[in-house]
């Protein structure tokens, strides 16, 4: 099976690309919906959160608010340093099971990986191949602004990532995402028959 993970800069086109993906009947994995999963309630990553943050950031059902927790370490570098700490080796252990299920299934040649922070977290070399999506800052800008973001949580987003160049130029293949959807549906599209081509994800008899 082949290990494909796609990232980029936040507010890029990630989550519509890897839609798109699974509308190609692509395996995909999405490691912000596992992170999602790690900080619900009676979870240790929770736990460890209401322990460094307060309690105050837990919501009623005892999970964490993200949107409280947000503007607290998208505004101070320690304390997302340490949120990543708590967070991301716990998001890594579940995307290597889901991978681990998707090979025992034996008919799985290709899966892809959403993982916003890959090279940040220094996991780039555990995959085959990187897929990036990219645009401009000042689209990414007015992305997050229409996502209800004021401009300066917009610029605290993007400068807490590296930037969507820097990714794309380390990456195996890059996805433009300034255009339509269907010039980026074109791009999604010669990449996978790229990567079907391989030996590794050519079915056996």
């Amino acid at each position: 099976m082949l290990k494909v993970a796609l990232t980029g800069g936040i507010a890029t086109g990630k989550s519509h690309v890897l839609e798109y993906l699974r509308r190609r009947n692509v395996a995909c994995v999405d490691a912000d919906m596992i992170a999602h999963g790690v900080m619900t309630a009676g979870t240790e990553a929770a736990a460890a959160i209401a322990s460094r943050f307060g309690d105050d950031l837990l919501a009623t059902d005892g999970s964490v608010d993200r949107a409280r927790l947000g503007p607290v370490v998208f505004a101070d570098p320690v304390a997302r340093r340490d949120l990543e700490a708590i967070v991301h080796p716990a998001v890594y252990r579940a995307i290597t099971a889901a991978l681990h299920a998707f090979e025992r299934l034996g008919d799985v040649p290709l899966a892809v990986v959403d993982i916003p922070l890959l090279y940040e977290t220094g996991h780039g070399g555990d995959f085959e191949k990187v897929m990036a999506t990219v645009c401009s800052p000042e689209m990414q800008l007015a992305r997050l602004a229409d996502r209800g973001l004021t401009p300066d949580a917009a610029r605290q987003r993007v400068a807490a990532q590296w930037s969507a160049e820097r990714k794309a130029a380390l990456a195996d293949f890059a996805i433009r995402t300034d255009g339509t959807f269907e010039d980026t549906a074109q791009q999604v599209d010669r990449i996978l028959a790229a990567l079907r081509s391989r030996p590794e994800t050519t079915s056996r008899d």
